[in-house]
């Protein structure tokens, strides 16, 4: 599969995921505003990919400074660089990456700000970097998390934690990935996530594209599934994990949570370490992204609704700790009580 997002030829390229399955598209970004409206209109979603295009992102717009007559007065390019920041950080709240990126790239920008040509050179690098790192890390996770599945398991899922949503290979999809590799035979169910359908339209085709089954259910049949025994676990991703465990992702997951418990389903979360936002005690700290009511009233033009419906359209929800099984991260697997486990990481110490 082409990268979701890279670097090429000076501008950030992206794989406009609004399209898919119908179309495969690239965007090339000369801007940082039009990276940041492509991360806030969804063309690029998914928690470490959002992180990773906001390095590129904050990369780009510094770049853009290159021709300013201002750039060597005093104070004009921390004032931009601010600018830049809150520009593409103000785009999404939910998704914790998109500010752990932003604030790797401020400890660059501290670090070689009086010297602008390598600064360029280093903000670029650090974007880099940070994408290697998430590929490295979705394997990491991939063979932590292989373990917990058997030979013969189904499991369901919930939106898209893959390929797409990374910088490649995936999170709760990686696992999958893992496990296959490892010679097990995996089957995939995937909840077609409402109302933005990234499991039918992102999960679907990229297990397609592997040629991995898969098998597509609308979200309400999630619980009829497990009644009939045709999964074995749940294997979700997270765009900001508490300090305490409580986990926010896409809107439905914790529908999946509250069913999983009772059918005693095993319910894992598979995240990189960048998700774990430990200055948030609890999921009641975790900002929830709101969207626009067209998005349930309407798709791709065609009328669900009558326009002028009240509608609630909250992009996320949060599955309290106490209904999850483990959290799989590139470290190594989490089992509660997860507070104590969140703050015995290494890495994440050293964030």
């Amino acid at each position: 599969m082409h990268p979701v997002i890279e670097w090429k030829d000076g501008a950030v390229v992206m794989l406009d995921q609004r399209l898919l399955p119908g179309a495969t598209k690239f965007i090339f970004h000369r801007g940082h505003l039009e990276v940041a409206r492509s991360i806030r209109e969804m063309a690029i979603r998914g928690a470490p990919a959002i992180g990773i295009a906001a390095a590129y992102g904050i990369a780009l717009g510094v770049a853009e400074l290159e021709a300013s007559p201002e750039l060597d007065r005093p104070g004009f390019l921390e004032g931009k660089f601010k600018e830049i920041v809150l520009a593409i950080t103000a785009t999404r709240p939910t998704a914790v990456n998109l500010f752990w990126a932003a604030a790797r790239m401020e400890g660059v920008f501290r670090a070689h700000q009086a010297d602008y040509p390598r600064l360029r050179r280093e903000l670029l690098a650090a974007a880099v970097a940070l994408d290697r790192e998430d590929y490295e890390n979705n394997r990491s996770i991939g063979r932590n998390g292989q373990r917990l599945l058997q030979d013969g398991d189904t499991v369901l899922t919930h939106c898209n934690a893959g390929a797409l949503a990374t910088a490649g290979y995936g999170t709760a999809l990686g696992v999958v990935r893992a496990a296959i590799e490892a010679g097990k035979r995996i089957k995939v169910i995937a909840g077609e996530t409402r109302p933005y359908l990234q499991g039918a339209r992102l999960t679907v085709w990229e297990l397609q594209e592997d040629g991995i089954p898969v098998t597509l259910i609308t979200d309400n049949m999630a619980g009829h599934v497990m009644k009939k025994k045709l999964a074995q676990a749940v294997i979700v991703g997270a765009d900001r994990i508490a300090a305490n465990g409580d986990a926010a992702n896409k809107i439905g997951t914790y529908s999946l949570a509250v069913l999983a418990r009772h059918h005693a389903l095993p319910f894992y979360v598979a995240a990189p370490l960048s998700t774990i936002d430990p200055a948030t005690s609890d999921g009641d700290g975790i900002p929830i992204e709101e969207r626009e009511g067209a998005e349930v009233t309407s798709f791709r033009g065609q009328m669900t609704a009558r326009p002028q419906t009240a509608v609630y359209n909250p992009a996320f929800d949060v599955t309290p700790a106490a209904l999850i099984t483990a959290i799989i991260t590139e470290e190594k697997i989490l089992l509660p009580p997860f507070g104590p486990a969140i703050a015995s990481l290494a890495g994440l110490r050293r964030k």
